[in-house]
C-alpha cells in the first residue's frame, strides 16, 4: 500500500503543519532523495539520507578511485584533510582539533582505547546514554579492573535539575565522564556545556557524544569546553554512512589514535587520522556535498526551522490519534526538548520491554511499510519521530489515520 506523500497542498495554517520544502525547480525536497515512495520514512534520525547529488559525487570519486588505484591512494590523505576543513567550518570548529571517524561509536571506541588510565577507573554515564557507546565504556572499565557508574535523568528535568544531578555525581574517583549532547532513545538534550565546566574544574575528562547534534544544532560546539566531541554527518547532515567526526582539545590530544595503525601513525593528531590504508573513504571527501545542497537549497536556518515546526505538528496529530483511542495523554513532557526529535507515549505495554522496540521496529516496516523508531526508557515505550526536509504534514497524518489505530490494537492484544 503507498504511503501518502502529498506535498501539493499549500499548508499555511499552523494547525495543519508548515508549508512543505521544495527545490529551485519547484519540485518537492524528497525529489533530491532516493527514498521508495512507497515507504513512509519517519525515522530520519537513525540512518538518515543520502542525497542524490552526494551519492552521484561519491560514486565519481569512486570511479576515479578505481580506474587508477596507484594514483589515488598516495595523494588520498591530503584529499582527506582538505575535506575535514570544510566540515570544520560547517561545525564552528578548528581543522586542527577535528579527525574522521567511521561514526560517533568509533570515535568514542578511539578515545576509550586511547585515554591513559589506572587500574580501578570508573566512569560516570547517564541512564540516556546510546547502548553501544556504554558498552565501549563497560569494556575499557572491565579491562582496567573498574566500573561504570550510571547517574538517572528524569526524562522532565530541566537545564539545572540535570546539570546538578549529573555534576554531584563526579567523584574522586570518576576518570571519565561520557554524556549524550542529544540522547537517542529519549530525544533530549544534556546539559553538557555546564557538566563539562564542572568537570574540567575538577581535572576530569569529559566525552561529548555528539551523534544526532551536527545539522540538528547551529552551532554544537559553541561554548563547550570538552576534551573529547563525537558526532555523525550521516545523520542529519545527510552525509555518507561511514562519515563522522572527532574533535578532541586539551592535554589528552596526542594520546589518540585511530583503530587503524597505518603509515601516518607517527603523525600529530588529527593527521594521522587522514591516512587509513586502502580504506574507501569517498564518503569522507563527499561529506560536503551534503552541507552545500541543504545550504544552497534552503539555508540550514530554514532547514532546522522547517524540521523543528513539522516535528510539533507531527506530535500534534499522532499524540492526538493516540489519545482518540486511549482517553489518555500520550504526549511527553521532555525537559529540554531539540529540534527534529519528538516522543510520543506508546499505549499500554507495547515497546516497553528490552529489546521490544526494534522488533516493533521490523514489524511496522513489514506490515504497515513505515520506517520508524521505537525506544524504552524507565520501563515505558515511545514513538521517536525524526524529521527532515523530505518530510511533510501529510507523512504525518497518514501514519496517525492509518497506523495508530492498529498499534494501539496490537497494545491491547500484546
Amino acid at each position: 500500500m503507498a504511503f501518502a506523500t502529498t506535498t501539493d497542498a499549500a499548508r499555511t495554517d499552523p494547525a495543519v503543519g508548515p508549508e512543505p520544502l521544495t527545490l529551485h525547480d519547484g519540485r518537492p525536497a524528497a525529489a533530491a532523495f532516493t527514498l521508495d515512495p512507497h515507504l513512509g520514512h519517519l525515522n530520519h534520525g537513525s540512518f538518515g539520507a543520502v542525497p542524490r547529488a552526494t551519492q552521484a559525487e561519491q560514486q565519481r570519486l569512486r570511479d576515479v578511485m578505481e580506474a587508477a588505484p596507484v594514483a589515488w591512494f598516495p595523494p588520498l590523505p591530503g584529499l582527506v584533510a582538505q575535506a575535514r576543513g570544510s566540515v570544520a567550518e560547517f561545525l564552528g570548529t578548528d581543522v586542527r582539533d577535528t579527525a574522521f571517524v567511521a561514526n560517533a561509536s568509533a570515535g568514542a571506541s578511539v578515545v576509550y582505547s586511547s585515554l591513559p588510565v589506572g587500574r580501578r577507573v570508573e566512569i560516570l554515564v547517564t541512564d540516556h546514554g546510546y547502548g553501544a557507546v556504554t558498552m565501549g565504556a563497560e569494556r575499557l572499565a572491565r579491562r582496567w579492573n573498574g566500573r561504570v557508574r550510571t547517574v538517572s535523568v528524569p526524562l522532565d528535568a530541566d537545564h539545572d535539575t540535570a546539570a546538578g544531578i549529573i555534576t554531584d555525581s563526579i567523584t574522586d574517583a570518576t576518570s571519565l565522564v561520557v554524556i549524550d549532547q542529544v540522547t537517542s532513545p529519549t530525544a533530549r538534550r544534556l546539559p553538557v556545556g555546564a557538566v563539562a565546566r564542572h568537570a574540567a574544574q575538577l581535572g576530569v575528562p569529559v566525552l561529548v557524544d555528539g551523534a544526532h547534534a551536527p545539522g540538528l544544532l547551529a552551532d554544537p560546539l559553541a561554548d563547550l569546553e570538552c576534551d573529547f566531541w563525537v558526532g555523525n554527518l550521516h545523520k542529519f547532515t545527510c552525509a555518507p554512512r561511514g562519515t563522522g567526526v572527532l574533535v578532541a582539545r586539551g592535554p589528552l590530544v596526542q594520546e589518540l589514535n585511530p583503530s587503524i595503525d597505518s603509515w601516518g601513525a607517527t603523525d600529530p593528531f588529527p593527521e594521522r587520522f587522514d591516512t587509513q590504508g586502502t580504506l574507501d573513504l569517498t564518503g569522507w571527501l563527499a561529506a560536503s556535498t551534503s552541507l552545500d545542497l541543504i545550504g544552497d537549497t534552503w539555508g540550514w536556518d530554514t532547514a532546522r526551522r522547517y524540521m523543528s515546526d513539522l516535528a510539533d505538528h507531527a506530535v500534534d496529530v499522532v499524540a492526538g490519534a493516540f489519545s482518540a483511542i486511549t482517553g489518555e495523554d500520550h504526549r511527553v513532557d521532555v525537559g529540554m526538548p531539540v529540534g527534529a526529535l519528538r516522543l510520543v507515549r506508546l499505549p499500554g505495554a507495547l515497546a516497553a520491554g528490552h529489546g521490544e522496540g526494534n522488533a516493533l521496529r521490523d514489524r511496522v516496516l513489514d506490515e504497515l511499510g513505515v520506517e520508524c523508531a521505537f525506544t524504552a526508557f524507565a520501563g515505558v515505550g515511545y514513538l521517536r519521530l525524526s524529521t527532515h526536509v523530505y518530510n511533510t504534514a501529510a507523512d504525518y497524518e497518514s501514519f496517525a489515520e492509518r497506523c495508530v489505530p492498529v498499534l494501539a490494537d496490537w497494545a491491547r492484544t500484546a
